[in-house]
């Protein structure tokens, strides 16, 4: 969740249908609140770019094939720190992902057939076992937070530290110090703290290269750029 988020915020005026990623982003805010989590200011009215690339979004998009390393800096590029990363990362607490976003994990992490030794034993049998029952499946469905997939609580963080995390992006959290210490910070904490913090990134995001003044245009049609 927190990745599709970064699609909509990270560069909005990269793919020609802005209006529509404005839409996406009240929704999943709206999705957010309806399964028990915050809600936050969403920016609307910006101004469009005159040249759009869905490529050049795609490049910017962090993978959950990602390591902490280029998680880091894929946020600091867009001015958000570590605890946001941590924080926005906990929106895997609900929602699903297709098998391609971590086939490589259970089955052929380094392309001999290994399976990924971050990952907890039982819990990548049970993928094998109960959803991802062949290595090439490409439309199977997983929970991110398995159990509670519906409500948007810290038991994602829990599920890191038990080496659960579905993504390579959840896993390699756990083994950096520091996001590591964020993680058990929020664990320490009430639900409520995690839902009033995680709102903050959330509204950091909204503001990621706002085009002001005369940067950029207000489009007639938002599909296409001006002529």
């Amino acid at each position: 969740m927190p990745f599709f988020c970064f699609l909509i915020y990270s560069k909005p005026n990269a793919l020609a249908l802005f209006l529509v990623l404005i839409l996406f982003a009240l929704a999943a805010r709206d999705s957010i609140v309806v399964t028990g989590g915050p809600s936050w200011k969403v920016p609307t009215g910006q101004r469009d770019g005159v040249i759009s690339v869905a490529s050049e979004s795609l490049a910017e998009i962090p993978a959950p094939f990602d390591n902490i390393t280029t998680l880091i800096q894929n946020f600091s590029n867009k001015s958000l720190d570590i605890k946001d990363l941590v924080l926005l990362s906990g929106s895997h607490t609900i929602g699903i992902s297709l098998y391609t976003s971590f086939s490589n994990r259970p089955y052929n992490l380094t392309g001999v057939g290994d399976q990924d030794p971050t990952l907890d034993s039982e819990y990548a049998a049970n993928l094998k076992s109960r959803k991802c029952r062949t290595q090439n499946k490409n439309t199977t469905i997983v929970e991110m937070d398995p159990g509670s997939r519906t409500t948007f609580d810290l038991s994602y963080y829990s599920l890191l530290l038990k080496r659960r995390g579905l993504f390579e992006s959840d896993s390699t959290l756990i083994r950096d110090s520091n996001t590591l210490a964020l993680i058990n910070q929020l664990l320490q904490g009430s639900l409520q703290n995690f839902l009033s913090e995680f709102a903050m990134p959330m509204e950091k995001m909204g503001r990621i290269e706002v085009k002001t003044g005369t940067s950029g245009e207000i489009r007639k049609n938002c599909v296409v750029a001006n002529s």
